[in-house]
């Protein structure tokens, strides 16, 4: 039975009083050599015994209903076992932490490409030739809309604030700006393909599946194939990236479950990478008009920032494109609105940072439009307007480092050096410095564990999930840290749906979630070490096998006649409430273009970022720089191209999906993190850092084109022809 702690008031930090010295070092990961040896064992990779093999049928029409299928030509092939689909399929993946199965459109069809059977055979070979071979009968509707400024807007009342009169304050500015911006689609696009393998094992669902949230998961399949969720049992133990993408179950784990029951074995599904692309959730592309208005002395009087997304009628997810700018920033003037376009594309939903990494683009370069039109330096416009409290809730703000990141990364990155909009030449090439700031909401969610000592050491047992992002990493060295031990006498056990309940990986807040789970687990076992020893909490010491405190000392084997398991959860509370926390830092860019080419090289990129305390430098460090990477692709290369016809998407794969290779990455990718805690965050004072990362990077790369070139650019990705087109416009 789990102890339940709710977060009602800033926490000590007893981590800055542990001395252990593993909290915040930058330790390698335990299983690294499992993975980089290939023996690390991932969904697709188990092989049960008599296992057979699905491969996804797909629709071929935009909108309409299936009407029949055809398997002769299949049932011709040695191995066929049949096609499975059934009320229990699911049109798309889950959103995040959905805890119920996604939409089960029966024989309709709501975009091309979506999900409609499994086939099946005893080989992947015989599957895939079998899925070509079978004829699909429609009844199509014609006239789907697939075009996102095609159809009547929905306005998303839930995302409206207005505050003030915003157009007065634009009438009365001294300088003002009033842009609009488009961002293309992206897609999460991980190394590891989406896989399962289902199999039913005296009436209970196995499933190894590649998933973030196992807790949610096992209600949504339960939910899915109709069975209780304790009839459920998930295990994820290594999952290749997610960004996202993997928050929910999807079809490939609903097929193959499915299909296991009626065959009564074990049925392997492993997508092609073009399916990931065209049946998993998407970022919506975005429509933004952003205006800011400014007294003479730089301060923000007003800030409105529209929006239009899409996703599919019945999705409840929209991208919050304007989440940033909510809290970054203060006016009293402020419009916040957001449209939703239903239509008939791939779903949309989560992908890495889902708001901060396509709003600030909008917002951060207005910020430096407006600050040229002021005649201010661009970090100077910034630090003039951060605001004393939430400009929405009124709320305190927790631990925030922007104006220290903004005043370090200029200093670190030379700023003063930023030469005038257009003057500084190398050859061909036109050298410039951009700025963004960054902004990411901070999230304590649900989260439980157990921690066991012994003699032999401590067992961290939970189901949170590591997608990449180094969670056996840092629960072991909270746990160590706590109990005294050498992070070798840790061991640590995840993503098994039989452990207690933890929040996943998603949203940046895993880390900080689960690892209070463990610290509260860890902490309860000291109560309990102090009791035994006679000595009260405060005063307890681990370290080196030996429990001091009070002025006693005993061998930590001696006060272990029996393993000591203790298991806590983390809840919300009122610092919820009263403070709003978030991840804040500053993105600073050198760029070179090529007057003749378009082309657009990263220089040299520096993030500075306030992340309350660093549970593992190496790790967190990992994860910033894949954010900014994740940045420059944003700014420079990633658009997921669509059919005007049917609406699929045709930049399928990654030979037509560009993300960026090392070529187009600088050595020079320096990551700060400034020194911080948050008190009001969670009992270990920690904040996100891998959805930071992203935040304000692109923005500070296209600010950095304008410097070097004088071009403005507004259309994202800035790839080269419209880099060119700009020239020829005069820039």
């Amino acid at each position: 039975m789990s102890d339940t702690f709710t977060m009602n008031e800033a926490q000590p930090r007893l981590l800055d009083e542990t001395k252990q010295g593993l909290v915040g070092a930058p330790l390698d990961r335990p299983e690294g050599k499992l993975k980089v040896t290939g023996t690390a064992t991932y969904a697709a990779e188990f092989a049960p015994e008599g296992m057979v093999h699905g491969v996804m049928l797909r629709a071929t029409i935009t909108r309409g209903k299936v009407t029949g299928f055809d398997e002769t030509e299949a049932k011709k092939l040695p191995g066929y076992l049949g096609l499975f689909r059934g009320p229990e399929f699911v049109r798309n993946p889950a959103q995040g932490m959905a805890g119920a199965a996604p939409v089960q459109p029966g024989d309709h069809v709501d975009y091309h490409g979506q999900p409609i059977g499994l086939v099946v055979a005893d080989s992947f070979e015989t599957a895939r030739d079998a899925a070509a071979r079978i004829k699909i009968s429609y009844e199509q509707n014609p006239g789907a809309p697939v075009d996102p400024a095609g159809v009547e807007l929905e306005l998303n009342e839930k995302r409206e604030t207005i505050q003030g009169d915003l157009d007065a304050a634009m009438e009365k500015a001294a300088q003002s700006v009033d842009l609009e911006y488009t961002t293309a689609g992206h897609v999460a696009a991980a190394m590891e393909p989406h896989a399962g393998i289902a199999e039913w094992k005296d009436g209970r669902l196995v499933l190894h599946g590649s998933l973030q949230m196992i807790r949610f998961n096992k209600e949504e399949l339960a939910d899915a194939v109709g069975v209780e969720s304790d009839k459920v049992h998930i295990l994820a133990p290594y999952v290749g990236g997610g960004f996202g993408s993997k928050l929910g179950i999807s079809a490939e784990h609903v097929g193959a479950a499915i299909a296991a029951r009626e065959l009564d074995r074990p049925v392997r599904v492993v997508l092609s990478r073009q399916t990931v692309f065209d049946a998993m959730l998407r970022r919506t592309e975005t429509w933004q008009r952003l205006r800011l208005a400014a007294d003479k002395d730089g301060k923000l009087t007003g800030i409105g920032h529209e929006d239009r997304v899409s996703n599919l009628e019945g999705e409840g997810f929209a991208e919050p494109v304007n989440a940033a700018t909510r809290f970054m920033y203060g006016a009293p003037n402020r419009v916040m609105r957001q449209h939703i376009s239903r239509n008939h594309r791939t779903p949309s939903g989560s992908v890495r940072a889902p708001g901060e990494a396509v709003g600030t683009f909008a917002l951060e370069t207005a910020m430096d439009e407006l600050a040229e039109k002021l005649g201010l330096c661009p970090v100077e416009l910034r630090l003039r307007n951060i605001p004393e409290k939430h400009p929405d809730t009124g709320q305190a703000y927790s631990a925030r480092a922007l104006e220290d990141s903004l005043r370090e990364g200029a200093k670190r990155f030379g700023w003063d050096q930023r030469p005038e909009t257009g003057t500084r030449r190398e050859g061909e090439w036109l050298i410039g410095m951009g700025v963004a700031a960054a902004g990411r909401s901070n999230f304590l969610v649900p989260s439980a564990a157990r921690v066991t000592l012994s003699a032999d050491g401590a067992l961290v047992e939970t189901d949170m999930t590591d997608i990449g992002t180094g969670s056996y990493a840092i629960l072991g060295q909270i746990a160590g840290e706590m109990l005294g031990l050498p992070i070798d006498k840790v061991s640590v056990h995840l993503a098994d749906s039989d452990l207690p309940g933890a929040s996943g990986s998603g949203g940046s807040f895993g880390a900080s979630s689960s690892g209070s789970s463990v610290f509260l687990a860890a902490r309860k076992i000291r109560q309990e070490l102090a009791d035994k020893l006679g000595c009260k909490l405060e005063e307890l010491s681990l370290g080196n096998g030996e429990v001091s405190g009070g002025g006693k000392t005993a061998k930590l084997v001696d006060l272990l006649s029996d393993p000591i398991s203790a298991e806590c959860k983390i809840e919300r509370g009122q610092t919820a409430k009263s403070h709003f926390s978030a991840g804040f830092g500053a993105h600073f860019a050198e760029v070179a273009v090529n007057e003749v080419s378009g082309e657009v090289r990263v220089r040299r990129m520096l993030g500075v970022l306030g992340i309350g305390r660093v549970l593992n430098e190496k790790t967190a460090r990992s994860q910033a720089v894949g954010g900014m990477v994740w940045g420059v692709g944003s700014a420079l290369h990633e658009e997921l191209g669509h059919d005007p016809r049917t609406g699929h998407i045709v930049t399928r794969d990654l030979a037509n999906y560009h993300v960026p290779a090392h070529a187009d990455i600088p050595r020079e990718m320096e990551v700060v993190f400034l020194p911080e805690r948050d008190d009001e965050a969670n009992p270990i004072q920690s904040k996100g850092v891998g959805e930071l990362g992203i935040s304000g990077a692109g923005a500070a790369v296209i600010n950095a084109i304008h410097n070097a070139t004088g071009v403005r650019l507004y259309d994202y990705p800035a790839t080269p022809d419209k880099v060119l087109k700009r020239f020829a416009n005069g820039r």
